[in-house]
């Protein structure tokens, strides 16, 4: 009997991949492994179980930051906006213990509600969160939170303990699916939903709320801008529980820690109730994000429709977006994605080549380019694609699969075989690594 792997090597030496051969490429996933330390957190004085060591937390940071980033569509193009979060945010880290960490906050954008952190501190807050608050002290109270995680180690500890690292730079998993799969399936419902997070304990949680707290005040907001935000997302998640799927997932958030921040604020911080909550100045600073809400709103349904297979849907939701906001990176790129399940690469290459030109600096419609070029049969635009994706975005063992595969369709035999070793030096188990084992056999290559 042929195997899979072989009958695949066939059609790709004819140049008549199936959809399902070009799905497949684009699935080809790595990992990145993160030694394991142990550390003091100084926030809490307690001795962290196998986590990162300080030094370890800064590298992870900058290594795998930029992928969770990207996968999460990037950061916004308004530099207004991202300007605007950095300085609450270094208001807020005037407060913190440890000053020498690299901060830094982007938002992203990623339609589902959520926020989160690296372990240096480099943080990312959704658009689709930043469209919901209110007020400035929310966003502060929300980012005071995610530099609590930070200074108590919460991050470093849960990256050790399970290795969350290691799935940072994976690309979307699709092996086993069937003819219906989507680029956005393996994700589950909330599309976009983030491969590094952390799923803080309740401990860590209330840890980090009490920090956040000390930081929000510390830097001239009330305590309840803490309480507000707690409130807020606790009665969105009821009416729509599956907007707030993954922060609720990462962020375990219960009436109790309502009730516990609330407690605070009305006691040993009561005497900040009445400073600023800096509603206008948030409300002018997220103007450009705001008037987008429509059409984020739609991206966002389109991605749960995804999730349910419901393409059709999901299509009409993407075009709603697109009449709102034809301009906007995500919304084409979503089009894109939604149209490749649906076996219309060529349509989908339209929507993909808008979002690279309208944001060629992420790295995300790259990739989806050179695979929609494969299933178009241009092994060569495929490569030029993922070349383009390597200089904004380089190291990903994953597209050095792609650029095998794309080489071998090519008809560059020893140009291909290189990469197909290359990518087996850092990724040795799965699909991929088993053709490029047997593809590099094919051609006479030692195996090493």
């Amino acid at each position: 009997m042929t195997h899979p792997h072989d009958a695949r090597a066939d059609r790709l030496l004819r140049n008549r991949l199936t959809r399902r051969d070009t799905l497949w490429v684009f699935s080809a996933s790595v990992g990145a492994s993160v030694l394991p330390g142990c550390a003091t957190p100084p926030a809490s004085g307690e001795v962290a179980p196998a986590g990162l060591r300080e030094e370890q937390e800064r590298q992870v940071d900058t290594q795998l930051a930029p992928y969770q980033f990207s996968l999460d569509l990037g950061a916004v193009q308004e530099a207004e906006v991202n300007a605007y979060l950095g300085r609450v945010s270094q208001s807020l880290q005037e407060q913190v213990r440890r000053h020498d960490m690299p901060y830094s906050v982007r938002a992203l954008n990623a339609h589902y509600v959520n926020a989160y952190t690296c372990p240096g501190g480099a943080i990312g807050v959704t658009r689709g969160l930043l469209v919901e608050l209110q007020d400035e002290s929310e966003l502060a109270a929300l980012l005071g939170q995610e530099l609590g995680h930070v200074n108590a180690r919460h991050v470093a500890q849960r990256q050790g303990q399970a290795m969350v690292a290691q799935v940072a730079m994976a690309s979307l998993t699709v092996a086993g699916q069937d003819a219906n799969w989507s680029p956005l399936l393996g994700l589950g419902s909330q599309i976009g939903a983030s491969a590094l997070l952390a799923n803080y304990s309740r401990d860590q949680e209330h840890q980090a709320d009490a920090l956040g707290l000390e930081y929000l005040v510390g830097a001239g907001y009330p305590a309840t801008g803490m309480t507000q935000l707690h409130a807020r997302l606790v009665s969105q998640h009821k009416a729509q529980p599956g907007m707030l799927e993954t922060m609720f997932a990462s962020h375990p958030m219960s009436n109790e820690r309502l009730a516990t921040a609330r407690e605070a604020a009305e006691t040993r911080y009561a005497g900040s109730l009445k400073a600023p909550r800096q509603r206008e100045r948030y409300m002018d600073s997220t103007a450009s994000l705001r008037r987008l809400r429509p059409a984020i709103e739609a991206c966002k349904n389109g991605e749960l429709a995804m999730g349910r297979q419901a393409l059709s849907e999901a299509q009409g939701q993407f075009v709603q977006a697109l009449r709102l906001a034809p301009r906007d990176y995500a919304a084409n790129l979503r089009m894109a994605q939604c149209l490749q399940a649906q076996g219309q690469p060529r349509e989908a290459l339209r929507y993909a080549n808008a979002a690279r030109s309208l944001y060629p600096q992420e790295a995300q419609a790259h990739k989806l380019g050179a695979s929609l070029h494969l299933a178009l049969h241009n092994p060569g635009a495929a490569f030029n694609a993922l070349e383009q994706f390597d200089r904004v975005l380089p190291g990903d063992p994953g597209v050095l699969f792609m650029k095998a595969y794309a080489l071998d369709g090519m008809g560059q035999g020893r140009r291909a075989a290189e990469h197909y070793a290359q990518f087996l030096q850092v990724h040795h188990q799965g699909e991929a690594a088993q053709f490029s084992v047997n593809r590099l056999r094919a051609m006479g290559h030692a195996i090493q």
